[in-house]
């Protein structure tokens, strides 16, 4: 049996990263033979990495890549057992090249991209780190010269914001990438899930209206035993409920309350139009909350999104109007599995 020294176990453990002891054990398994020895630590990486498979991958980082003229942008999603090893200089490396080769090649989905020269660059960083790592998600989205585009990335890198607007004008497009980066801002911290109300499917409209009324219905039986002001039960949580029908129906109504409160009838066309804005506002919370055109925009509250981006617009003289928008926050959906220490403890030991 060939000796084993110090300075082949160095050498291992410089080419593959893995522990000193393991470098050690596969040398005396493979008689001091390099390459096999190196292949029995790929193997047992691999290995080590499939008995991980039950384990829940909930914790990563997010990249981002914005081509320095603006045409294209790109976002990924690479997940991690641990928060420590997203701290990990390799891993944060590893995000970035992966999101360059998103942006770079394009490629179909998760199965291309682990099929692709690079994936098997990325399977061997994740070896060398050792612990379960999975790319989750990516998108790009591109512009045209009317077309701007900007985005953003959180401070933690765990939330990353790609979006478009189309515009009238290069001028416009070019002026707009800075509205475009603070509305980017805006969806990182208001967690939108679409561009528009329009975009809800009618069934999920139905059945959150029915969940949240029954909600509020419940906090004010207990808001009626402390004797404190009732929240308003709404009708509808989205303008895609608010049909002609609705609205004329809730001015009607409007007009009657008015009507028997005495107000001359020559001051509500003053009084109306409010009325019917406040009616609405509050029969669109669904919007407000997921929807990233009619949310209260973080800068200028007083306005939505969609409002923000007119005014920023009409102030280069011009218009523009919101695309799309891609938003991943690392860990989003997915259920993290409860550590049971004692059962890890006792398979270990058995």
């Amino acid at each position: 049996m060939a000796a084993v020294t110090a300075a082949m176990v160095k050498e291992l453990r410089s080419a593959t990263d893995a522990p000193m002891m393991d470098c050690k054990k596969v040398l005396v398994e493979a008689d001091g033979d390099m390459v096999k020895a190196t292949e029995l630590l790929k193997a047992r990486g691999i290995a080590k990495a499939a008995k991980k498979a039950d384990r829940v991958a909930a914790e990563g980082l997010a990249g981002i890549m914005i081509a320095d003229d603006f045409s294209k942008a790109s976002v990924i999603e690479i997940n991690s057992e641990t928060d420590f090893v997203a701290q990990n200089e390799g891993f944060q490396n590893l995000v970035k090249n992966s999101a360059k080769e998103v942006f770079t090649n394009q490629p179909a989905d998760v199965a291309a991209f682990m099929a692709s020269d690079f994936g098997a660059d990325f399977t061997a960083q994740v070896i060398k780190i050792g612990e379960k790592i999975e790319v989750r998600r990516f998108n790009t989205l591109a512009a045209d010269a009317t077309t701007a585009l900007n985005g953003y990335i959180h401070s933690n890198s765990r939330i990353a914001v790609i979006i478009t607007a189309k515009c009238d004008s290069e001028k416009t497009a070019e002026g707009m990438r800075a509205t475009l980066k603070q509305v980017a801002m805006h969806a990182s911290a208001m967690k939108p899930t679409t561009l528009s109300y329009k975009d809800f499917d009618a069934a999920y409209v139905t059945s959150e209206t029915i969940g949240r009324i029954e909600v509020i219905k419940k906090d004010n039986e207990e808001l009626a035993r402390l004797k404190k002001p009732l929240k308003n039960v709404p009708q509808y949580i989205s303008m895609s409920q608010l049909t002609e029908d609705v609205l004329a129906q809730a001015e009607a109504d409007i007009k009657a309350t008015l009507k028997e409160q005495g107000k001359p009838e020559k001051i509500w066309d003053k009084i109306v139009p409010g009325s019917l804005a406040r009616f609405i506002s509050d029969n669109s919370t669904l919007d407000k909350e997921q929807a990233l055109l009619e949310q209260n925009y973080v800068l200028d509250e007083k306005l939505t999104v969609a409002q923000a981006i007119d005014k920023a617009a009409k102030a280069l003289g011009g218009t523009a109007e919101i695309t799309e928008f891609v938003r991943l926050e690392v860990g989003e959906g997915i259920e993290k599995a409860e550590d049971n220490f004692a059962a890890e403890v006792a398979a270990q030991m058995g």
